[in-house]
């Protein structure tokens, strides 16, 4: 072959890459990023749409002002109800915060022991579960356990389990991811058997313990263990992209909460205010972490306290695709506005 003809071999090829490395490229991140930035939150809000969420709520409590709320989209997209700034959302894996805490309130109380194993609760789950027996509290707390996450299971989300027993069947006798506390893997198994935990010493349900030890103490009459306890009417809708149906009566067995609710508590869970005293404060830091994200189908959450600005930031969207980009663009969002009210 000529050095005249390679080279346009060499070119078609180029080409070729070119138009398909573009045709994969995540073009409404592309999008979204190079976009310039509004002056406002809530112009930044009212891009929802264009980011591919339904519905989407922002609450913003900046120390020295009043709480404020911003929405765009709908609460439900069938009856074009407009979003509502006090709709009940599942908050998914930020209720891990309200467990971990509780966790740790109860070690304060001499209820619990960290340094015990699953086993010393659960004996009938040695050898049910792989290191039973040296798995402690304090490694399932800080996911550092190596039991199978149960949502990992094939098809988990197309069939959801209704109950504890149906979850943590799923993995029961199934080999151990990796020793206990030689890696870090997000197990939503850890926190059932938290669940579990709490319900066994306290011998009442979890989120009554929630509720008497953190909601009540703060005034948080808006947050709820289950869409059981609430009127469906009041949940935002939930949609999962290529799927019509309202997810809102799904009941995966998670929390809910109104955004300013869950607002508060991520206020008082970083200025102390949730704890007893210093020493409680101790035993939940040497634990856990103090903001959280949520992602079940229809719904996505972000959690967190800025300190720079002295601001909790709460974020909602309900239209939900596990192909990467959603999540992507749901956070591309938030840091957005974050980037907004750090320019105020």
């Amino acid at each position: 072959m000529s050095k005249s003809a390679s080279k346009n071999v060499f070119r078609v090829i180029l080409l070729v890459s070119t138009v398909i490395s573009l045709y994969f490229v995540p073009w409404p991140i592309v999008i979204a990023w190079i976009s310039p930035l509004p002056d406002t939150v809530q112009e930044q809000v009212d891009k929802a749409a264009d980011y591919g969420f339904d519905g989407i709520i922002v609450y913003v409590d900046k120390g020295g002002s009043a709480p404020a709320f911003y929405t765009s989209g709908y609460k439900n997209r069938a009856t074009q109800e407009p979003a509502d700034p006090h709709s009940l959302f599942k908050i998914a894996s930020v209720s891990k915060l309200y467990t971990a805490l509780s966790i740790a309130k109860l070690v304060h109380s001499g209820q619990l022991s960290l340094d015990k194993t699953l086993a010393d609760y659960f004996p009938e789950l040695a050898g049910r579960i792989e290191n039973a027996n040296k798995i402690t509290i304090k490694m399932m707390v800080q996911h550092r356990s190596g039991i199978p996450n149960f949502t990992d299971t094939q098809n988990y989300w197309m069939h959801p389990k209704q109950s504890d027993k149906e979850r943590l069947d799923l993995v029961l006798d199934q080999p151990a991811n990796f020793e206990p506390d030689s890696d870090f893997e997000y197990s939503n198994t850890n926190y059932l058997l938290l669940s579990m935990l709490i319900e066994k010493v306290t011998g009442a349900s979890k989120f009554q313990y929630i509720k008497e030890n953190i909601l009540n103490p703060l005034n948080l009459t808006h947050t709820y263990g289950s869409i059981k306890d609430v009127n469906l009417e009041d949940i935002m809708s939930g949609y999962y992209v290529g799927y019509d149906n309202d997810l809102k009566t799904d009941d995966n067995g998670l929390m809910l909460a109104t955004a300013d609710d869950l607002g508060t508590f991520i206020r008082a869970l970083n200025d102390g205010s949730v704890f007893t005293d210093k020493k409680e404060q101790e035993i939940y830091t040497s634990i856990y972490k103090y903001e959280h994200t949520g992602l079940i189908p229809g719904y996505q959450t972000i959690a967190q306290y800025h300190k720079d600005i002295d601001a909790v930031v709460i974020q909602f969207t309900n239209t939900v695709n596990f192909d990467g980009y959603n999540w992507s663009l749901s956070e591309m969002m938030y840091n957005r506005i974050l980037k907004i009210l750090k320019g105020q």
